[in-house]
């Protein structure tokens, strides 16, 4: 019960840092597109958004499960939990959130709602924009976003006794 109390973080913590994750995964991504073409995309702003939306969504979800992981564990073991929790959790959520839109585009072209085809067509499109992210995605998350996640993650780890 002692964990399970310990992994619900104070409410500023949760919201604060999720705007300020969220504000920090969205700098990343315009850091990156700066670096890769001077920001030279009509997309940049969608991008932003995204990855703003990415950290901000994940954050209430996986600083809950790692304070839950860190829980009376040294040091080292509580960096490797937020470290790991907060980078599939924002990798996911920006995926998911590439996806949903990537389906919302894509559904003006799709058979109806619920029959077989929709099914194969909803799997297909939700695969192939998970691939899409992936490729082209992630790298939006470096270099400035490895730097966040290190220094969120010590500073998460030095904070939880």
């Amino acid at each position: 019960m002692g964990r399970i109390r310990a992994a619900i973080p104070p409410y500023p913590d949760l919201l604060g840092g999720a705007a300020l994750w969220g504000l920090m995964m969205m700098a990343s991504a315009v850091t990156a597109l700066f670096l890769r073409n001077r920001l030279e995309t009509h997309h940049a702003i969608e991008l932003a958004v995204l990855y703003f939306a990415g950290g901000l969504l994940s954050w209430p979800f996986m600083l809950p499960l790692a304070r839950f992981f860190a829980h009376r564990r040294r040091i080292e073991t509580r960096f490797a939990a937020f470290f790991v929790c907060l980078t599939a959790g924002t990798m996911l959520m920006t995926a998911f959130l590439f996806s949903m839109d990537y389906r919302y585009f894509y559904s003006r072209w799709h058979a109806p709602f619920g029959s077989l085809t929709w099914m194969f067509q909803f799997m297909v499109t939700g695969a192939s924009s998970v691939y899409q992210f992936l490729v082209l995605g992630m790298r939006l998350f470096l270099p400035l976003g490895l730097v966040c996640l290190l220094a969120t993650s010590y500073a998460l780890a030095r904070r939880m006794r």
